[in-house]
């Protein structure tokens, strides 16, 4: 069978003279048409990068021997569905979990605890998962991989909670219940995805879409805080640019331009100079809180130091956030061209170039399409 898509370790030239001119733009780990939103191209890790791997390929993306790199946020999420398993899902709700413990260490000061116990249910559920298809009778696999699904989904249910209680008291642990909840909705998706429900996986990676996005959106304009010029400081020179922060804007509301975002900060600006006391007032526990924060400090100390020092970093949270956000809403592209272009889930997973010698160093590989997919736009 003659597949209608090529599986290269190169990027075609007029891909990169594309993205270089602005016709083409990467989503996550799409390529595709800026005007059509058409899909030219899947990008897909080698390998299962783990823990500082991901982090490279998230910093900067070779597209092609160093003639073009994107950079990007590092995300929790892989760049496509096939490559991010159950071992993968369950090495990041380790490190999520990780990440969790060493905030109880600071949260310990106000006598806050964080529940931890759903992670035992959640990993419990992936091994269940993990163990259903390494079995060879299908109504066993089908059996056993339900009793996952329904877990999957009590996570859902539960994390969806917690993300909420988060973001209403503007906590800084917020994002790591938003992170938990885009795994245990891709868990889900990747249970129906091995039993050839594609129609299924798709709902179900629309569905969550829309519970994960609804909130990353509050979470980011949380650390927006109530001054956002505050990211354009002079100390930030260097650091943080308008670009930057008008990407963050865009992803809020694409209709945005640069210049836009800059008339949206001119008072902003004015007022931050004239008051500065009044935005530290006003800061968000997400990213400064003062019974955490400040244990052991003199109370005449000034936090704004330690504030500005942090926005750097804060700035870095929401890319990753809006990164891990366009990464799952990509995910549905996936699906859908499985099934229009009628190949199954795990002949998807099979694909590789069928000459081509893998260039050292290679870390992504290539699926491009015989013509530009239309599919139903969910970023």
């Amino acid at each position: 069978m003659t597949l209608p898509v090529t599986v290269t370790f190169m990027l075609a030239d007029w891909i990169i003279k594309g993205i270089a001119d602005g016709t083409l733009e990467r989503v996550g780990g799409v390529i595709r048409e800026v005007g059509s939103k058409h899909i030219v191209t899947w990008l897909r890790e080698q390998g299962s990068p783990t823990g500082n791997q991901l982090g490279e390929i998230g910093r900067s993306m070779l597209l092609t021997q160093g003639i073009l790199q994107v950079t990007s946020a590092v995300s929790i999420l892989n760049l496509g569905v096939s490559v991010i398993g159950f071992a993968v899902i369950a090495q990041r709700l380790k490190e999520l979990e990780q990440r969790l413990q060493q905030a109880q260490k600071l949260l310990n000061h106000i006598n806050r605890k964080i529940d931890l116990s759903f992670y035992a249910n959640f990993r419990a559920a992936i091994e269940l998962a993990t163990n259903a298809f390494t079995m060879t009778k299908p109504e066993n696999r089908r059996s056993s991989a339900l009793q996952a699904i329904n877990r999957f989904l009590e996570a859902e249910h539960i994390y969806t909670e917690f993300a909420d209680i988060e973001i209403e008291q503007k906590s800084q642990i917020a994002d790591e219940y938003l992170l938990t909840l885009s795994l245990a909705y891709l868990a889900e998706a990747h249970c129906y995805l091995e039993l050839e429900e594609h129609d299924t996986a798709l709902r179900r990676f629309q569905e969550g879409s829309i519970v994960i996005r609804s909130r990353i959106q509050k979470y980011v304009k949380l650390l927006l805080t109530s001054n956002p010029a505050v990211y354009l400081q002079p100390q930030f020179r260097g650091q943080i640019d308008l670009r930057r922060l008008t990407r963050i804007y865009q992803w809020l509301d694409p209709t945005l331009n640069e210049n836009a975002v800059f008339d949206m900060q001119r008072m902003n600006l004015f007022m931050l100079a004239k008051d500065p006391n009044k935005w530290v007032e006003s800061i968000p526990a997400a990213i400064w809180d003062s019974k955490v924060d400040w244990v052991g400090k003199v109370i005449w100390d000034d936090p704004k130091p330690q504030i500005y020092a942090r926005l750097p970093k804060t700035l870095e949270v929401m890319e990753s956030m809006i990164e891990t956000n366009r990464r799952f809403e990509s995910y549905q592209t996936e699906v859908q061209a499985i099934s229009q272009l009628e190949i199954s889930f795990h002949d998807w997973l099979k694909l590789t170039p069928s000459t081509e010698v893998k260039p050292e160093g290679a870390k992504l590989m290539y699926i491009i399409p015989s013509k530009p997919l239309e599919l139903q736009p969910s970023m």
